[in-house]
């Protein structure tokens, strides 16, 4: 069942659109580049699209939470007992989308009762929108043509000759040659967006994502784990435990989740995870400072 109303839910496509758009005009001109932090960056257009999608959701929906990426202070709304939040990343992928890089994306989420139950991703450089959410169904829209349902098409099982991952190049360059000595079989590649990543997944390009370098905020994964758990996918830690939107299970200042992030079919989940849990297991030990 849709979570809003299908008039709201038009307004969202459009808005997410067009912000998109904005910005793939915008990736061929000049525009201010700022460091949040080490490796993290923000520009002048997320900080306009940042405003212009925080403004519209307090709009369309004045009973609930906004929390943006931008915005700082937003994040308090975490905090205050909301029954629903609005979770929006102006840009996912900003280094992607700095470095003229297609695959970053204009994302929302909508928490209810700290679960995820709808997402939007919309990748500007393909004029593609994935949108729903669980109980609700998968769809997409290409352009401005009308929304289609998405038909799921789960990957193969993984064997000796056939195994896609996705991870991030930080993770890779981490913990890939410990997961690779345990499932030699893994084929890695990677994405700008962390929830083009995971729509890869749902689409049956890969069977399994992995994030283990503890950067992703609240923003980052409330739509695209709605779009995972709408297709059946697991959205588990090392141990098997379901992602949480708990408060203790956040950073209560930054909105980073605590645990580990997988998003894959099962079949790659059952099989992969306790050898993934040992490969990171094994780099992290040899990380510890002597006693």
């Amino acid at each position: 069942m849709n979570p809003i109303s299908l008039d709201l839910d038009r307004q969202i496509r459009q808005l997410v659109r067009s912000c998109g758009q904005y910005a793939e005009q915008m990736a061929a001109s000049q525009f201010e580049v700022f460091e949040k932090g080490p490796d993290d960056y923000v520009t002048s257009i997320d900080a306009a699209l940042d405003q212009k999608l925080s403004t519209a959701f307090a709009m369309m929906f004045p009973d609930d939470g906004v929390i943006t990426e931008e915005n700082a202070q937003s994040r308090q709304k975490f905090h205050d007992r909301h029954r629903r939040l609005w979770c929006i990343d102006p840009i996912d992928g900003t280094e992607d989308f700095i470095h003229r890089k297609r695959d970053y994306a204009v994302m929302v989420g909508l928490l209810q009762n700290h679960q995820p139950i709808a997402g939007w991703v919309y990748a500007p450089a393909y004029d593609q929108l994935y949108y729903g959410g669980p109980g609700w169904g998968m769809f997409q829209v290409a352009a401005d043509l009308p929304p289609e349902a998405l038909t799921l098409l789960e990957p193969a099982p993984p064997t000796a000759g056939f195994c896609p991952v996705i991870i991030g190049h930080r993770d890779q360059s981490r913990f890939g040659e410990a997961i690779a000595h345990l499932i030699p079989e893994a084929q890695f590649y990677s994405l700008g967006s962390f929830g083009l990543k995971v729509v890869d997944v749902v689409l049956g390009r890969a069977g399994l994502y992995l994030y283990f370098n503890g950067r992703v905020k609240l923003w980052d994964t409330a739509g695209p784990l709605a779009l995972a758990r709408a297709a059946g996918l697991v959205c588990c830690d090392l141990e098997g435990r379901s992602i949480s939107f708990l408060p203790d299970d956040l950073d209560a200042d930054t909105l980073a989740h605590k645990q580990p992030i997988l998003v894959g079919w099962s079949s790659y989940v059952e099989l992969l995870r306790p050898k993934l849990k040992a490969a990171v297991e094994t780099v992290m030990q040899k990380m510890e400072p002597l006693t």
